[in-house]
């Protein structure tokens, strides 16, 4: 019992994470309780999905032996799904005929991607430098 409720914390950040106001729908479309619901059913599942990210890339990097730069460059094992989000903001695929090509891939990046297994690992290993 005591396990549980020290793990709330950690669905109470995402929440919070869901209620900045970046993230929110404009007020209008959300007056009918229909709307209403049907907004709280998306965040609810995008904090599920979310969180699973995130247990999946500390997992790897703990497997691994890796570590991730946090907001100060210093090495972590748990770092957030939002930072991790924020390091790759900056990387397009871009599609030419039957090519895909990843613009502005570092080696820090693929690196970090083969932690979340060989099926991502795979899609990027092709990629030219």
């Amino acid at each position: 019992m005591l396990e549980g409720y020290k793990g709330q914390v950690q669905v109470e950040r995402g929440f919070r994470y869901l209620k900045d106001p970046q993230l929110l729908a404009d007020s209008p479309y959300l007056q009918s309780k229909r709307r209403i619901m049907a907004s709280l059913m998306i965040m609810t599942l995008c904090l599920l999905v979310y969180s699973a990210l995130e247990w999946r890339i500390r997992e790897g990097l703990q497997a691994s032996g890796l570590a991730f730069p946090d907001q100060k460059g210093n090495p972590t094992q748990r770092p957030t799904a939002r930072w991790v989000f924020e390091i790759f903001l900056r990387i397009h695929v871009l599609f030419e005929s039957q090519k895909r090509l990843v613009l502005n891939m570092k080696d820090r990046h693929k690196r970090f991607i083969t932690v979340l297994g060989d099926r991502y690992a795979e899609l990027y290993a092709s990629q030219p430098p």
